[in-house]
């Protein structure tokens, strides 16, 4: 497979194994500027991997990655400076409010800016005025998300990362929230989002890969009024399944 050597993010012929267990075997994946790839497979696929290799956590045993041209493995700190990272389970102050926990996280970024900034990113995100100044002990999952995606607004990064972002939101809030990441794509940002909600991805990928023992072993990309047939990718889904539990 040929890859865009300019891509924000790029994976290639990548290996990571845990011992004596190789979870990612020879992955490639690019995702360019301004677009959504979706990728898709069951438990012990090695989405979770996948992200955790983009961000620096885990070092890579063979193979190439890079976010905006930095080596996440080698020189971490400089590539988590290009990424936005939400995950399924937003890490949010209980006793701060939206703004409060918006503030906070943009200082620890480096990125701080004014209420006015974090008011209209909050509005964007579909917040409601109301609740921008109440503590988050009472919020529910998909009003986390907006502050979440939020401070992913304002910090402007070229890359975003998202691990099952739609789990546990009920459809409004799903659409909600593909809404808020087309907006994300609109400006220009390479958004690569981990995710078992099929039709979540139909929604809003502009390529979903679907991810078999630590590769991608097929890919299909939006075309079309009807963008996916989703019959035909539910099928697939279920084959790599299958695969992976046997």
């Amino acid at each position: 497979m040929s890859l865009p050597p300019s891509a924000p993010i790029l994976i290639e012929d990548l290996s990571v194994a845990y011992g004596d267990h190789r979870v990612l075997d020879g992955l490639s994946l690019a995702v360019g500027s301004g677009s959504i790839t979706a990728l898709l497979g069951g438990n012990g696929a090695g989405k979770s991997t996948t992200l955790s290799t983009l961000l620096g956590f885990t070092r890579a045993q063979s193979g190439r990655i890079a976010v905006c041209g930095v080596d996440p493995g080698t020189a971490p700190d400089a590539a988590r400076r290009h990424i936005a990272y939400l995950p399924e389970n937003v890490a949010l102050y209980e006793h701060l409010s939206a703004i409060e926990n918006a503030d906070y996280l943009l200082a620890l970024s480096g990125e701080r800016q004014g209420r006015d900034a974090i008011v209209e990113a909050l509005r964007a995100a579909g917040l409601q005025e109301r609740a921008w100044d109440q503590r988050l002990g009472g919020f529910s999952k998909g009003m986390r998300q907006k502050v979440a995606i939020a401070v992913a607004l304002l910090r402007a990064v070229p890359v975003l990362l998202l691990d099952e972002p739609t789990s546990g939101l009920d459809p409004r809030a799903t659409a909600d929230f593909n809404a808020l990441v087309s907006a994300v794509r609109e400006r220009g940002t390479a958004v690569l989002m981990v995710t078992h909600d099929l039709l979540s991805a139909a929604d809003v990928a502009d390529e979903i890969a679907f991810l078999e023992a630590g590769r991608v072993t097929h890919r299909v990309t939006a075309s079309g009024p009807d963008r996916f047939d989703v019959r035909a990718l539910h099928a697939r889904f279920q084959v790599s399944g299958e695969r992976i539990a046997a």
